[in-house]
């Protein structure tokens, strides 16, 4: 009789209260910030290199520092001009997919700097490729994550993800300058391209596009949310919302803010610091090292400033 009547009941009542209990405990949303985190220190390998190959190049090449940092720059700006355009796309063909080939871009750009012979060539490879590559994983990424998977905890995730980068730089500063000073430095360049082609096979096969598509809700949302259509027309709708935005007086705060500390940090103090510093005949894994300890203080500013959120 005790299994009828329990029968009947699920019957009657759907499921017993005790079921979700057999789900995993740790939602499936913090497996896929923790792919989002590893795939962005992936790609932060390379904003640890310029500065450490400035004078490795210079002393292979001739070129001047303002050849160099003129790769650099053009690396930045895409950095920042593409990454409207990579949610966008995300948008219509999906994370995943974006994602695994922007890792695949920065790849082929770090390590095609191996055969490189003229200054073009390194503005093609460390400007052009790697530049679309990164900046198709710049903060849109991040955002992109989290607004799909996390209704909760939003703001700490998004700390914990937008830290990643300044983690890779803590990660492969030191372990590049070693590669530089004991080996060369196309060792180093081969180095980051691996590491961003080690993230593929993560991303592709854990980093879902959105909760729907594994049966779940966002984390923290009493609601299941169905999966959004492809959204068509990704360049269009991304120029579309920037000049929208461009009418607002918070977005030029915004952008003026970001320009003033991507400028100051990563176009300035991650650039130039290490071979100002190797001019004052400080080794090269010294003043990699004293450049770490920026990516300590960043991590944990970052990070509390979205758990303050």
């Amino acid at each position: 009789m005790p299994q009828t009547t329990d029968a009947a009941a699920a019957s009657v009542h759907g499921p017993k209260p005790d079921r979700p209990r057999r789900r995993p405990r740790v939602h499936r949303a913090w497996w896929v910030a923790a792919v989002t985190f590893v795939t962005i220190i992936g790609a932060a390998a390379f904003r640890s290199l310029p500065g450490i190959l400035i004078d490795p190049l210079h002393q292979d090449f001739g070129w001047s520092r303002g050849t160099i940092g003129a790769a650099v720059s053009v690396n930045l700006a895409l950095y920042g001009l593409t990454a409207p355009f990579a949610a966008a796309l995300m948008d219509r063909f999906g994370i995943r997919r974006v994602v695994a080939v922007a890792l695949t871009v920065i790849a082929l750009g770090s390590g095609a700097t191996v055969w490189m012979e003229s200054a073009w060539q390194l503005i093609l490879c460390w400007g052009l490729l790697v530049g679309l590559g990164s900046g198709s994983m710049a903060l849109a990424f991040a955002a992109t994550v989290t607004n799909r998977w996390f209704t909760e905890r939003r703001g700490l995730v998004t700390g914990v993800l937008t830290a990643a980068s300044a983690s890779g730089q803590l990660i492969f500063l030191p372990l590049l300058s070693w590669i530089v000073e004991t080996y060369d430095w196309r060792p180093a360049a081969v180095t980051v391209a691996l590491a961003a082609l080690a993230v593929v096979p993560f991303v592709w096969l854990l980093l879902h596009d959105h909760p729907a598509d594994v049966g779940l809700a966002p984390y923290g949302a009493d609601e299941f949310v169905p999966k959004p259509a492809p959204v068509l027309g990704a360049a269009r709708r991304a120029v579309t919302v920037l000049f929208s935005a461009a009418r607002t007086g918070p977005f030029w705060l915004l952008a003026g803010t970001f320009a003033i500390c991507g400028a100051s940090t990563n176009g300035l103090i991650q650039t130039h610091f290490i071979p100002a510093a190797h001019d004052h005949h400080m080794p090269l894994t010294t003043a990699s090292s004293l450049l770490a300890v920026i990516g300590i203080f960043d991590v944990v500013g970052t990070i509390a400033s979205g758990w303050f959120t």
